[in-house]
């Protein structure tokens, strides 16, 4: 099975994909602009930030799955994969440590001014006056917007530091934010409003799109800190930018909107050169043990779908199709019963929209359930039942 591989990926785990029966094209430098020439033969492409265009899905005929060997899959045209039938598929919650730990390193650094330090002693300077005014964190109210993985792993390091948490996520209660040590708060304006320090970890959705806006950077305290490592696009990066300027809250950024797509490059956004503002280059989850941690599961992933054809992780799946009825056909397991089956269906002019054949113990019968795109016809049970004696039993539910 043809596997290009168009990001950098461990030499040991290209050897072990090698292993599982894979023709591995292993492409780390390639540009973006290169996929739909290097995909065009390709089962499988795994990437890490690289775009993944229509025009690249469009390009490989053979392409069943695209795997994204980290979180997020905002760089994948997951409409267009979806409507030509490819699997999306990622690594969640495997770099949630290395992510969680950078938060640290940057809250550390803004209090401490440990960049301003270092850049001084490097210059030959000494100026302990200068550099002994910091506020420290114990006691200090950190919010974090957004508790799957990541927060929860940044929330678990908060209680070493004695930060006190308050937190929001869509999807989070008052009884699982407890069961973390943590306050609960409806409303995310709150969270901008109490904390100290806020930390981002959103995955980017038409939702969580400039979710910080400037009315929102605006309910922070004076001096309090953003922090964002989870997508550049969650902030509006031109009030940011306003709100700096102004001095009134200072921010640590590992992701920014726009920034540059290849690893190497020049970037020159006018927010870099604040002296509230501290960044790094989009490393969250670049270590050594999130990216074995990675690469393992896109191991995994990989050999599961050329093993059994199932996707794990898969993002992309409907989460209810359109259909109406479900037809359970309980059959004598032998050759060309479901033939007959959806022979009739197809004649009743009705579209399968998913299908499932279970198999009994003793591989002598199975059931089948069959859902249905449209109303069926009053004879199709009757015509199905009547011409095939392999067909034990039939049962029509209305689902939709």
């Amino acid at each position: 099975m043809k596997t290009l591989i168009a990001d950098s990926f461990p030499k040991t785990h290209l050897q072990k994909l090698k292993q599982l029966g894979c023709e591995v094209d292993y492409q780390p430098t390639a540009k973006a602009e290169a996929l739909p020439a290097l995909a065009a033969s390709a089962k499988i492409l795994v990437v890490r930030s690289k775009q993944v265009t229509g025009e690249t899905l469009q390009a490989a005929p053979q392409l069943a799955l695209v795997l994204r060997a980290g979180a997020g899959v905002n760089t994948i045209d997951v409409k267009t994969a979806s409507s030509r039938g490819i699997f999306v598929s990622n690594c969640p919650g495997k770099n949630s440590v290395a992510v969680a730990e950078l938060v640290y390193a940057l809250l550390l650094s803004m209090d401490r001014r440990v960049p301003e330090n270092v850049a001084a002693l490097r210059a030959g300077q000494w100026n302990k006056k200068e550099f002994s005014k910091a506020d420290g964190i114990y006691g200090k109210t950190l919010g974090v917007v957004g508790v799957g993985s990541i927060g929860r792993e940044v929330i678990h390091r908060a209680h070493a530091f004695g930060l006190r948490v308050v937190a929001w996520s869509r999807s989070l209660t008052a009884e699982q934010a407890g069961e973390l040590g943590v306050q609960w708060r409806e409303n995310v304006d709150d969270i901008f409003r109490e904390s100290d320090i806020v930390t981002l970890h959103l995955a980017l959705k038409p939702e969580t799109r400039k979710l910080v806006n400037a009315s929102r950077l605006w309910l922070l305290k004076p001096g309090a800190i953003l922090i964002n490592t989870s997508r550049g696009e969650v902030v509006d990066q031109a009030a940011l930018r306003e709100a700096l300027e102004a001095k009134r809250i200072r921010a640590c950024l590992d992701v920014y909107d726009p920034e540059p797509a290849g690893g190497t490059g020049d970037f020159n956004d006018p927010i870099l050169k604040l002296p509230n503002f501290y960044g790094t280059h989009h490393i969250g989850a670049s270590t050594e043990q999130a990216q074995n941690a990675i690469a393992d599961e896109a191991l995994r992933v990989i050999e599961t779908f050329m093993k059994t054809g199932v996707v794990l992780n898969c993002v992309n799946l409907a989460r209810r199709t359109p259909a109406k009825w479900q037809l359970v056909v309980r059959h004598l397991d032998r050759v060309g019963v479901l033939a007959f089956v959806m022979d009739h269906i197809r004649r009743a002019g009705l579209n399968i929209e998913e299908v499932e054949n279970v198999v009994f113990d003793g591989a002598q019968a199975a059931s089948c359930r069959i859902q249905l795109g449209g109303d069926p016809p009053d004879t199709l049970l009757s015509s199905i039942q009547e011409g095939n004696q392999d067909i034990i039993g039939l049962e029509l539910l209305q689902i939709g």
